[in-house]
Order: structure tokens, then sequence, then C-alpha cells
């Protein structure tokens, strides 16, 4: 088998230069969590391995083609290991997961840590330009992607090709039999002998280190590209094990996977770790249409998922308004609703209309996970987003000046505990504007705080969209834009959606020397254009000014990522500006 070109230093190496433990933790907060029973020294293969000695034989991964036990999954994880292995994946470098919904993307991160290695989460609306920065910045050699079959995961692999091809790639299908028995590796499928059946005996498991780097997840920023976060074992698994307890998921459980698997709030708060941890079974759910929801609980008998705003209020939106509660949900226990903030009036429906037990949870990828409790008080379920979910964690609201504020006041959120990072990875501008001195992280949230200690989300500090959990910065959508030769200039901001929380929109100046001929008129709405069909883009030699269609197409075609295209696009002569002559995105 042709070996990947795996870089180095790898991934763990750069980690392992900043000191402290790999999340920036300092060795001596390290050895006080260890001392209060936080850090236990646990690693992610090494709970697999438990949790598998007891429940073996029962199911765990389940999608539409396959029902996987433990026994199977370690069986193919074994295969994966191997298979990277090969490719001359060692222990401490970084492997890109970009793969859908489905079992095999827990056989594919348990693969990796089967051998010590470390998942990078792509989503797989992350474009090219995306995954490019995370091999580079991670880096990582290889990438494990399913079989392009829409447009844009074909744009994906093609702009990887060109963008970085020293990429290794290995392309599997998830809904064959045995999707490890003949991945395409480099566009070619690899021999029977490379990948076969004798593969799947396990390699000595790697003495890994709890407070090493387990994997790198993804943070949206106000500019560029996304930034990538170092988990470390011992800080991601409390944090698991502590959603656990104060969610009511229990042996025997069903979790839906609705929202994409390599999301941080799918996978942790409590999530597939925490169904794994546990040992409930999760289940797959290819996509989040309200139907497909609805046909999965029943045929599986789901208990648990966790939702963004706009999937919860579409679920509330399409039931039978002449059942009350949707008797869809009568094995349902608990909706966790986060990623954005819930409308209060939207919480207030979840238990009359479906029945079901609503638990807001407000968190980040880079660590503070908070919670509504479960069978609380009405107010706090409806009107906040809940507590700090360990007592180890440390909030603070302070004001522009750094000054703390009274109880109830608005300030920006700080916050420093066991299981959130103390610095990105590899990344120093980020991390001296979104670290203080003594390391507590700004998040950029504007909170106020109430007597009881609980949370409420009133707004963001950054310039940062929030559409619907997926956080866009506007400087990379108007960078695309700007690219376009009809384009002189360009303003991309959030604007308030009941239903995504904000949408983008895109006010946009021609050139001169481009013609109104052929133009949208007006302001022209997109909504959730994802599949819409393709436009080929015009360009200068037309000298007609494009359509709103034509230039979310051509963001499309950038290699940017699908929540990335603008919702609304129009053309305007001129932007607001403020009393000194900036653009005011306030006033768009």
């Amino acid at each position: 088998m042709t070996q990947a070109t795996i870089p180095s230093p790898n991934a763990k190496e750069y980690a392992q230069r900043e000191g402290g433990a790999a999340n920036g933790c300092p060795w001596e907060d390290v050895e006080r969590y260890r001392e209060l029973g936080i850090y236990t020294g646990d690693t992610h293969w090494a709970l697999f391995e438990r949790v598998r000695d007891l429940y073996g034989d029962a199911p765990v991964a389940v999608d539409r083609y396959r029902s996987l036990t433990w026994n199977d999954v370690r069986h193919s994880a074994h295969k994966v290991g191997n298979l990277l292995r090969g490719l001359g994946i060692a222990e401490g470098d970084a492997v890109i997961v970009q793969l859908p919904n489905a079992a095999v993307h827990m056989e594919a991160i348990f693969g990796i840590w089967s051998i010590g290695a470390v998942p990078v989460f792509a989503l797989p609306a992350h474009g090219a330009d995306d995954v490019a920065h995370f091999a580079r910045t991670a880096p990582a050699g290889v990438r494990i992607g399913a079989v392009p079959r829409d447009k844009h995961a074909k744009r994906v692999e093609k702009g990887l090709h060109e963008e970085i091809p020293e990429l290794t790639t290995i392309q599997i299908d998830p809904r064959a039999d045995d999707p490890w028995g003949n991945p395409v590796i480099n566009g070619a499928e690899a021999s029977s002998t490379e990948v076969s059946s004798e593969n799947s005996t396990p390699w000595p498991s790697p003495e890994t280190d709890p407070q090493a780097l387990a994997f790198l997840q993804l943070s949206g920023g106000t500019t560029g590209t996304p930034k990538l976060i170092p988990r470390s074992h011992d800080d991601y698994l409390y944090s698991v094990r502590r959603s656990d307890e104060v969610c009511d998921m229990q042996r025997g459980d069903v979790f839906l996977v609705v929202m994409p698997a390599s999301h941080n709030f799918t996978m942790s708060s409590p999530g597939i770790l925490g169904a794994l941890h546990i040992g409930a079974t999760v289940v797959y759910v290819p996509d989040p249409s309200p139907t497909t929801i609805r046909r999965y609980i029943h045929a599986h008998r789901g208990t648990h998922m966790a939702l963004v705003p706009p999937l919860l209020i579409s679920l509330l939106n399409s039931r039978d308004e002449a059942q009350t509660p949707d008797p869809t949900m009568e094995t349902m226990k608990t909706v966790w609703v986060g990623g954005a903030k819930l409308s209060a009036s939207a919480a207030e429906r979840v238990a009359p209309e479906l029945g079901i037990n609503l638990q807001q949870v407000f968190g980040m990828a880079e660590g503070l996970v908070n919670y509504t409790k479960l069978g609380g008080n009405i107010d706090e379920i409806v009107n906040t987003q809940g507590v700090p979910m360990s007592p180890a964690d440390e909030v603070r609201v302070v004001n522009d000046e750094g000054a703390p504020v009274d109880r109830g006041t608005p300030g920006h959120l700080h916050t420093r505990g066991p299981y959130t990072i103390r610095r990105y990875h590899r990344n120093p501008a980020a991390n001296a504007s979104s670290f203080t001195d003594d390391g507590f992280y700004i998040t950029g949230d504007i909170v106020t705080v109430s007597a009881d200690g609980a949370i409420t989300v009133t707004g963001r500090a950054k310039d940062q969209i929030n559409r619907g959990g997926e956080k866009i910065a506007p400087e990379s959508v108007e960078n695309c834009l700007l690219k376009h030769p009809a384009i002189h200039d360009v303003s991309v901001v959030g604007i308030s959606d009941d239903v995504m929380g904000e949408k983008i929109r895109a006010l946009i100046i021609l050139r001169d020397s481009y013609t109104t001929s052929g133009a949208d008129a007006g302001e022209v709405q997109g909504g959730q254009d994802f599949q819409s069909t393709e436009v080929p883009h015009l360009t200068a030699v037309s000298r007609q000014l494009p359509t709103a269609t034509q230039i979310k197409q051509f963001v499309r075609d950038s290699g940017l990522s699908r929540f990335s295209v603008p919702d609304i696009v129009e053309f305007v002569d001129e932007f607001p500006l403020t009393g000194v002559g900036k653009v005011s995105k306030k006033d768009q």
C-alpha cells in the first residue's frame, strides 16, 4: 500500500510544544483536577473497550443500512486502524473525518483512537477551502470521507485534489455491507489483500496519555476559517460523564443522531459519547426533516435527541394539531436544544405539544456547558439557558473594561474550568484575543446571571452569524464574494429570523461596468437554498449584472461550507455608514 505523506511534527507534538496538557491546562491545575476526582486517567479507546466488555453483543450503532453490535464496531475499528497504519499513520498523527450520519462515523473515530491517532472533526457541509485549512493546520496527511454522491461532495473532492494534492483521501461507501472492505484510496480501489478480514486483527493499543491530544474540534470564528480546538481525553470524558449525570439517558435508551455526528453538541452533550458511556444505543438519522425524525423515532423507539432551535420549531410546526400531545413522540423522553438561543415562545410549546421533556443546553466546543434542570421550574426551563454543569466551572461576567457586573446585569461571559480549553491549536493570534492572562476563555457571548446562577444569553459581542447553530464569519463570505468579477464591494451581516435564529444577508455593490439587464429586481430571499439547481455564474466577459441565484452559486462553487451561502442577496448603490465613515453593519 502506498504510504501517505505524513506531516512532521504531528498534531500531538505541536500540542506538547506549547506546554501543559493538550488543551493548554497548566500542570498544577491538572494535578488539582486529579485530586478532586475530575480527571480519572480515562481515554476514549479505553472507555469503548470497557463498555464493550459489558455489552459486546448488544446493538450500539444503527443506521438505515446496518445494525452493529459493540463487537462489530470493534472489529471494524481495528480494520480502520490497520488501514491507517498501512498508510503510515502513527500515534499522534491527525486524520480528518468528514463523514455523514451513519455507523461508519463511529467505526472511523474509534479506529483512529485505537491506534492513538487524532481525529479532526469536519462536517459534510465543509468546503474544500475549509478542509485544506484543517489539513495544513492540524497538520493531517489523511482524510476519511464518503464516496461523493451529491454536487457539493464532488466539488469538495475536486477542490481538495487541486488545492492540496498531498492529502491522501480514503473514500468509503456507508451503504455497503462492509464499508471498510473496499475503500477507495486516492481514486483507486484498494486491493483485497490490503484490507482483508485478517486486517481486523488488533495491533497492541498504545499507552495513550490521558492529557494528550484526543481530537481537534472546530470553532466558529469572526474572521476567516474555523479555529481548531484541542481537547484532551481526560477533559472531554469528564464533560461526557458529567453530562450523563445531569441528564436522564440510561442503559437501554436510544439516542437519535439528527444533527451532524461530528458536531460537538451531538458528540458530547451528552450525545454519542454519553450514550456509549452508559451503554445506550446510537441511531443515525440520515436527514433532519420532521418526517424522517418521526419515522426513526417510531422504527427504533427513540428516547432522546439533540436539536438546534430551527429543527425543533420545524418539528413543532409539522405535527398534527388535532392530536395533542403528538402521538408520534410516545417513546421519546427528552429533547436537548442548543447551538443557538431558543425563544421562550417555542420553549413553552415543547411539553404540551410534543409531550416530552425539554432540557436547554448552552455550551461551546471550547468547553463550558450549561443545562436547565430536568423537572425544574418552568421559568428556568423556558427563559434561561441553564446553569454550569460542573461545580468546578468558573464563570464571571464583566463590562467592556473587564470589571465584574452585578447579578442580572448584562455583560461579557468569561469562563475557566476542567473541560474548557486554555488555548487554540497553533493559533497564537486567536489565543491573544480569546483568553485572559489568568486563563479565562472569552466566549463572545453577552449574558446575564441570576441570583441562583442561571445564565440567560442576551446577544453576541463578536461580529459572528449564528445560523441555526452553525457559526459563520462574515469576513470569510465577504472575501469569497469579492473574488467575483462583477462585485466592487460587499458587506455580509446576520439578520434576525424566527426559525434559523439568524440568516445571512449580503449587500453587494457592483462594478460600474456591469449593466442591470437580466438582474433580479430588489431583494431576493434565499431561504435554506442548499439543493438548488446549479446555474453557471456570469463572468466579466458578459458585462451583465449577475442574479442573486448566480451569486449564491458562486459561493457554493468557491469551496466555502454550504451553510455559508447567503440566504438574502441584495444589490445596493452604497452601504450605510457610521458618523466617522465606517460601514455600519448594525444599520443593514
